[in-house]
């Protein structure tokens, strides 16, 4: 059974997230969405928020083989402990391919059964980040076009 991952914090989950997950739901068997803790970015919703939110986007979009998880630690412990053999990652533009090269060397050095593969965001989605997302809502600008209907709500 193939079985990929596609890690991200998820906060909150936008068409771009949607995107990839809808994408790669077809290259495998079971894609675990993992929302991972970032220590270094306060949330906006909790994680259980998020793996319901995602729950929802993904049954409205008709995904059926997607697994939701969520952890902390060193994503190749999480992979090479799951049974999962590819990493998946969302490319927006070349700062994204910058910052996602270094950690796919760096799982691929812990754990070196695991591959990377890099999925280039559709162009409508390509401006999309839950930052700038979070930003909107923080000044109650409207994020609708940006997330699905459920998370807008």
């Amino acid at each position: 059974m193939k079985k990929f991952m596609y890690p991200g914090s998820f906060d909150p989950l936008t068409f771009g997230h949607l995107d990839i997950i809808k994408r790669a739901s077809k290259l495998c068997d079971v894609l675990v969405v993992a929302i991972v803790t970032n220590s270094g970015k306060v949330p906006l919703l909790t994680v259980e928020e998020r793996r319901m939110l995602i729950q929802e986007a993904i049954e409205d979009a008709g995904v059926k083989n997607v697994e939701i998880v969520s952890f902390s630690g060193f994503l190749a412990d999480y992979v090479r402990n799951n049974g999962i053999s590819c990493i998946v990652r969302g490319l927006r533009d070349i700062p994204d391919f910058t910052s996602e090269i270094p950690r796919a060397y760096m799982n691929k050095h812990l754990y070196e059964d695991v591959e990377t593969m890099f999925l280039l965001t559709n162009i409508e989605h390509s401006y999309l980040s839950s930052s700038a997302t979070k930003e909107i809502i923080y000044f109650n600008g409207s994020i609708k076009g940006l997330v699905p209907e459920n998370v807008r709500r």
